[in-house]
């Protein structure tokens, strides 16, 4: 099987315009990203998918600077973007993930592509995302081309098209889905970039972990910052998260 993780970018944002190209610890948020996923070791190809505005031209200079492959698509269809870009490059297994995500923990992206393989990929969706048990910002969605391509040719809501997978996870009754859960509830954490407090939070992060440990450092690592510096949970902790 091959095993694709599509990364959607673009430099457009309504609440942080650029962030994915903002610099933290002398790299870009999307590089950071880029490192951390490589660290992945049963994915076989990261493709990057922006869109086919000018203005993400600069996304496409920095996906060659960072040596991955993209693909340019629709900007407000993402469901089509996802879709040609895992048609292009002959995804049988789609791991989905935003470059909104520079603390996206490698080993837990990695158990849950794992899940999905060892089930004999009888689901046809799994993440850690519908059931939430983990940080908002370490949010991994594993489904078959088979899933993406049904969702293409059949939904007609602009919702299913700007967010990819709610066509998939809201249909039970069509599709299998598997819940990747953790045995405790972080998900009121947001380590997700959305905002300037976001950004300090995350950027605050990498100062405290990166120099010691590069992008190694996972959630554990997060959580045992927070533990000595509690003070971190109130630099974002107004912001809202955009309803689907």
């Amino acid at each position: 099987m091959n095993v694709v993780c599509i990364v959607q970018a673009r430099i457009g944002s309504t609440r942080l315009p650029g962030k994915v190209l903002k610099k933290v610890c002398g790299k870009t948020v999307l590089e950071h990203d880029i490192d951390r996923l490589k660290r992945v070791k049963n994915i076989d190809e990261i493709v990057i998918a922006t869109t086919n505005l000018q203005q993400d031209d600069i996304i496409v200079k920095e996906s060659e600077r960072l040596g991955v492959k993209y693909f340019r698509g629709s900007e407000k269809n993402v469901l089509s973007r996802y879709y040609y870009a895992a048609k292009e490059n002959n995804a049988e297994v789609i791991v989905r993930v935003t470059s909104d995500c520079p603390l996206i923990d490698s080993e837990i992206t990695e158990e849950i592509i794992q899940y999905y393989i060892d089930n004999n990929y009888k689901y046809d969706y799994v993440s850690n995302t519908v059931a939430r048990t983990y940080p908002r910002g370490l949010d991994t969605e594993v489904f078959s081309f088979t899933a993406l391509e049904k969702a293409f040719c059949e939904t007609v809501l602009d919702k299913d098209k700007e967010h990819v997978t709610p066509y998939i996870w809201e249909d039970t009754n069509t599709f299998k889905l598997g819940y990747f859960v953790n045995d405790i509830d972080y998900s009121d954490l947001r380590w997700t970039l959305d905002t300037k407090d976001d950004f300090e939070l995350i950027k605050t992060i990498y100062e405290h972990l990166y120099l010691e440990k590069g992008n190694d450092f996972n959630m554990k690592d997060i959580l045992n910052l927070y533990e000595n510096y509690p003070q971190l949970a109130e630099i974002n902790k107004n912001i809202v998260q955009k309803e689907i």
